[in-house]
């Protein structure tokens, strides 16, 4: 059984909620008592649980992002907690090689998407001077994976992103961090090419990918009030990969 983090009362927007990441961490923040909002441009084959609510977003569209926003807010009150998950991986390809029309669409789901959510969320939680942001970016983005020069560009930009806001923030009652996997055993994994795959995971030293209720179990508590002394900092979850 988890560890219980409470999370009662709390309204919690997960942006990829759908995906396998961002399944695992609506479902742990559901057991824990939030009232979930789900943010994809998915429609969940099966949904988790009759009670989550479930808004049709593109992150990179500002004004969807505002009207989800607006919606959010109407319908429930107030956003405590905002998990950035939604993310675009791409085709593994050499940096001479890459086209721009994908290396922007890459930049744009991952980074951008994140600057607009977290925009959209830093009204309200500043209004109430409580909130938690959870970025989720990735071991490529402080390290740098080969062939994966878009995606580890956009979210060492995502860790960047966090740091600001976290200093912008950090006098208040928000806190922002955010997570940086390894490689996750989620549907993401199939968009890289089998010589990628080798290779990532040639550098975990635990031998395995990560599992999504992993990452979920450390989003949620960096989600909690318990949270207090934490602002700005990248936490690791990569099997022992992480070097600094």
């Amino acid at each position: 059984m988890p560890n219980h983090i409470d999370l009662g009362g709390r309204v919690a927007v997960i942006t990829g909620g759908h995906g396998g990441i961002g399944r695992a961490i609506a479902s742990r923040m559901h057991s824990s008592g939030a009232t979930v909002v789900l943010w994809d441009l998915a429609v969940p084959v099966e949904p988790i649980t009759s009670d989550i609510a479930s808004l049709l977003v593109d992150v990179i569209d500002e004004m969807s992002v505002a009207r989800a926003m607006a919606d959010t807010m109407a319908r429930f009150g107030h956003v405590d907690i905002l998990v950035t998950a939604a993310g675009l991986l791409g085709q593994s390809i050499a940096a001479k090689d890459f086209p721009l029309a994908l290396w922007k669409r890459i930049i744009d789901v991952n980074l951008q998407g994140a600057f607009l959510c977290c925009r959209a969320a830093l009204g309200p939680m500043v209004a109430r001077n409580y909130g938690r942001i959870v970025n989720i970016s990735s071991i490529a983005g402080k390290e740098g994976n080969a062939t994966q020069s878009a995606y580890s560009a956009a979210k060492a930009g995502v860790i960047a992103l966090t740091k600001s806001i976290a200093k912008e923030t950090a006098s208040t009652g928000i806190r922002v961090n955010c997570v940086a996997p390894a490689v996750i055993a989620t549907d993401l994994v199939h968009q890289m090419s089998e010589d990628t795959l080798r290779a990532v995971l040639a550098k975990i030293p635990m031998g395995r990918p990560g599992q999504p209720e992993e990452v979920a179990a450390l989003v949620a508590w960096l989600s909690s009030e318990e949270c207090s002394f934490s602002t700005g900092a990248v936490f690791d979850s990569s099997g022992g990969r992480a070097t600094y």
